[in-house]
């Protein structure tokens, strides 16, 4: 099923778990929402994004480590990598979305975005970095 001229649901349900992974009616219309608003004008200014991460239902998720309260498992939200990470981020940041993440890296490139996109959007921008092994999310 295409989402956009460049986004299948399959490429956004893929998980390395094994575990079957299908989104349901409402979690497909979030990921055709974020296919639209964010990872298609992504991809067309950016060129080639690979979508690591996107829908995970529960058992995924837990196998993946996501938090609990994962936008990945509503369909609302995507981990991309690119060429070149910081300006994915910085494109996706001139557009309408919830969350944004600059996911650890350094100062110069992030090792991956994650973007988030729902029906009311809080236009949030993170920086996840470790401390003490622990995942903290500091605004950027």
């Amino acid at each position: 099923m295409r989402l956009t001229k460049d986004f299948t649901l399959k490429e956004l349900c893929v998980t390395k778990t094994g575990i079957h992974n299908e989104p349901n009616a409402i979690q497909t219309e979030a990921l055709r929402e974020l296919a639209l608003n964010v990872l298609q004008p992504a991809r067309d200014a950016i060129g080639v994004i690979r979508v690591t991460s996107g829908f995970r239902n529960p058992r995924v998720n837990a196998a993946s480590g996501g938090s609990r309260s994962s936008q990945h498992m509503k369909g609302e939200a995507a981990d991309l990598q690119c060429e070149d990470n910081a300006a994915l981020f910085n494109f996706i940041k001139t557009l309408e979305f919830d969350q944004l993440i600059w996911e650890f890296g350094d100062k110069e490139q992030p090792d991956w975005v994650h973007v988030s996109f729902a029906k009311k959007n809080r236009k949030e921008v993170l920086k996840a970095i470790k401390k003490n092994g622990v995942t903290k999310y500091v605004k950027f």
